[in-house]
């Protein structure tokens, strides 16, 4: 009897596996209290020793639980989505080096161990943009790769500034950096953490990323490495208070919420819009970290991962479907003819739209008002509103564009949810979305948050997502007609 072993499946069921194992130990940890931390002392040069450590603690154990389950979903969904490509094993290969990658950098308390995986994520993700080795793809790559080489060098340079604490093990020394002569290395962590989150004016490379293939952007843009400069600053936040950093930190990020927001009103490439809508997320996680709140930066990466993974799945099945169209304005009706998948996508926008009840408002809804009560400036209120209203309003347009406007598609496509492996991998994705939210919730805010408001700035972010929705379609309609 010949046994043939399907790599996507057995990808799965090995991420499922240590996806379930991190959960048991972040459980043990938040019950116990406890944290454990592994050394090895790879060589010692004077006083000074080069020591591989890995951190076990809940913070390190729900991210990689997370990251390991949304790859594990990647994987399945990959053996249908690249079954046809000649180059499937490679494909995969790099997949999991990813992941090894992250799952090293999420691990690691050490400058120099992070080093290892923040470049193994820059240098495997350079081998997945060029993946289709046409001309497009080799210059995305390209602008990729040499935006986060400015990140690697502050990385570098930290590294060098940090020898004059006598250890390279940052989360040891993070109350020892509150003074103002260690301003430069947190300014360079911060600028790091910019290029990887492709904050203002590093933005440019995420939407060009998008020309790799689609279980890529489901999991670059939802765990991995987009998200790994906002868990360096999470490491980084208790350096962080105080300092001048967290002022220059909120600007930029409110400023790329913003500009995110905008520029994906003005899009019609699916892939590129949601992919701005991560770089608006990402802007809302780093300006919240940047007043303080980094257990709710914390919060908003968990629950974001699930659906803007989801999101791209969606879209990725949509795309199979449409014969490799991108543009929504070829898209239409798609609810007849795809429930399921509709069904999914329907779920994942109004999470990322803060919707009553799934994963998002949870998240998004707390962090707003958190941020509402906090001391920020009048342009920083502004442009958080105004952000929100600009997530609501391309949500909208892609909704009415691909799912439920006019039949815009030629009459030679073949549009269905039979695709068994991409609806099953969708699944626990789309059903995490639903419920992860209130979950995660209650395990790291056991005891609620205290917030009293007026009823005009508790009802503000309702007040703006309603009157866009009727802003977007009042306009679809006059267009229509």
């Amino acid at each position: 009897m010949v046994w043939k072993i399907y790599m996507h499946v057995t990808s799965m069921l090995f991420l499922m596996l240590g996806s379930m194992v991190c959960g048991i130990m972040f459980i043990k940890s938040v019950f116990t209290g406890m944290s454990w931390v592994i050394e090895w002392e790879m060589m010692s040069l004077n006083s000074l020793m080069i020591v591989f450590v890995v951190v076990i603690d809940w913070i390190s154990m729900l991210f990689l639980s997370f990251v390991l389950l949304i790859s594990s979903s990647v994987m399945y969904y990959s053996g249908s989505y690249m079954a046809g490509d000649k180059n499937f094993n490679r494909f995969m290969y790099l997949v999991l080096a990813f992941v090894f990658s992250m799952a090293m950098m999420v691990l690691s308390p050490n400058m120099i161990s992070i080093l290892l995986g923040w470049d193994g994520l820059g240098l495997v993700s350079y081998a997945l943009v060029i993946f289709y080795q046409n001309e497009k793809s080799a210059n995305a790559g390209m602008l990729t790769i040499l935006s986060n080489r400015v990140g690697d060098v502050a990385i570098l340079l930290s590294i060098g500034l940090m020898i004059n604490l006598g250890s390279w093990s940052f989360i040891y020394y993070g109350y020892y950096m509150l003074d103002s002569e260690w301003i430069l290395l947190k300014g360079l962590v911060m600028l790091a953490a910019m290029t990887k989150s492709a904050q203002i004016p590093f933005s440019a490379w995420l939407p060009a990323a998008m020309a790799a293939p689609t279980p890529v952007s489901a999991l670059v843009h939802s765990s991995t490495l987009v998200t790994a400069g906002v868990y360096l600053m999470i490491r980084f936040s208790y350096a962080l208070e105080g300092s001048e950093v967290q002022s220059v930190l909120l600007i930029i990020s409110c400023l790329t919420m913003f500009m995110a927001g905008l520029g994906a009103n003005f899009e019609y490439d699916l892939k590129k819009i949601i992919a701005l809508s991560t770089l608006s997320q990402l802007g809302v996680m780093l300006s919240i970290l940047a007043l303080g709140y980094c257990s709710l930066s914390f919060f908003h990466l968990l629950t974001h991962a699930l659906f803007k993974a989801l999101l791209f799945m969606c879209a990725g099945v949509m795309i199979h479907s449409v014969s490799g169209y991108q543009d929504i304005r070829f898209m239409g009706c798609l609810v007849k003819f795809m429930p399921l998948s509709v069904a999914y996508m329907t779920v994942a926008n109004l999470a990322l739209c803060g919707f009553p009840f799934l994963a998002g408002f949870y998240s998004k809804d707390l962090l707003l008002e958190v941020a509402f009560l906090s001391w920020i400036n009048f342009i920083a209120l502004f442009l958080y509103v105004v952000a929100t209203g600009l997530t609501v309003s391309y949500t909208s347009y892609l909704i009415y564009y691909s799912l439920s406007g006019s039949f815009n598609l030629s009459s030679l496509s073949n549009i269905s949810d039979e695709d068994k492996i991409m609806t099953n991998s969708m699944t626990l994705l789309g059903m995490s979305a639903v419920v992860m939210g209130a979950a995660l919730s209650w395990c790291l805010f056991p005891e609620p948050y205290m917030i009293c408001m007026s009823v005009l700035m508790k009802s503000l972010v309702m007040v703006v997502s309603v009157s866009d929705i009727y802003w977007v379609y009042i306009e679809f309609i006059k267009c229509e007609m």
